[in-house]
């Protein structure tokens, strides 16, 4: 049975670090399997592919991965997704596949909003490395960047209420039965309510990305929780 401390002033970003890290780790062992360096390059040469990726070396100069890390990225991405691209649907049946004591697919579709930066309906394997590099290597402050995105539902630059709690209720779903103590069914609310108290500084009902950054950054909890990212890989 999982054990979430559901009570923490951190719970929103910590609660999405261990989710976000749970899968990574997933996709990291499915990539750990025998293969050469000239193979997976070639794979990525000749792929036949909808989507050809681009090369590890550009990859390489544009994340903060090395060129090995990126094979085994690579790897594991193939395994999972052949076509060289990602589609909502099938990303929910993976994300599936992680939280069966629950139902994962209005978070998932968030997350995949989030990976999905063009809105062009699909991650690529670029998509997937460039959002990793950020959740793994990034500064304290691209992966602030980053859990505000996927907080802003609408890309307006602000967090609302509804939105924070669309995305509260979509990890209690994700998580089901399997937290303890049971939560109460107001338990999103209440947290959502915590959270604006916290860091709607000027009470005008809604959260900029510099006050979810400030209050972020002044908490303890949250700044160890971006800790949990750095050695996933």
């Amino acid at each position: 049975m999982l054990t979430l401390e559901w009570e923490s002033e951190g719970l929103q970003t910590v609660g999405i670090v261990v989710i976000i890290c749970a899968s990574l780790k997933l996709l990291h062992l499915l990539g750990l399997i025998d293969f050469s360096e000239d193979s997976v390059e070639d794979e990525m040469e000749t792929a036949t592919a909808r989507h050809r990726p681009e090369t590890l070396e550009l990859l390489e100069a544009q994340s903060k991965f090395t060129k090995k890390e990126l094979q085994i990225l690579y790897r594991g991405f193939k395994n999972e997704c052949p076509s060289g691209i990602v589609n909502e649907e099938t990303f929910k049946e993976i994300y599936s596949q992680f939280f069966p004591q629950g139902d994962s697919t209005t978070y998932a579709h968030f997350l995949f909003n989030a990976f999905d930066t063009d809105h062009n309906g699909c991650v690529s394997f670029e998509d997937f490395v460039m959002g990793l590099s950020i959740l793994l290597r990034g500064t304290v402050q691209e992966k602030l960047n980053w859990a505000f995105n996927l907080y802003d539902i609408n890309k307006d630059g602000y967090i609302t209420k509804e939105e924070m709690l669309d995305i509260m209720k979509a990890i209690y779903d994700m998580m089901g039965k399997c937290t303890y103590p049971v939560v109460k069914e107001d338990a999103p609310r209440q947290h959502v309510e915590t959270f604006f108290q916290k860091m709607d500084k000027n009470k005008d009902g809604v959260v900029t990305m510099d006050e979810f950054i400030e209050s972020c950054q002044k908490d303890e909890n949250i700044m160890q929780s971006m800790q949990l990212f750095e050695n996933v890989i």
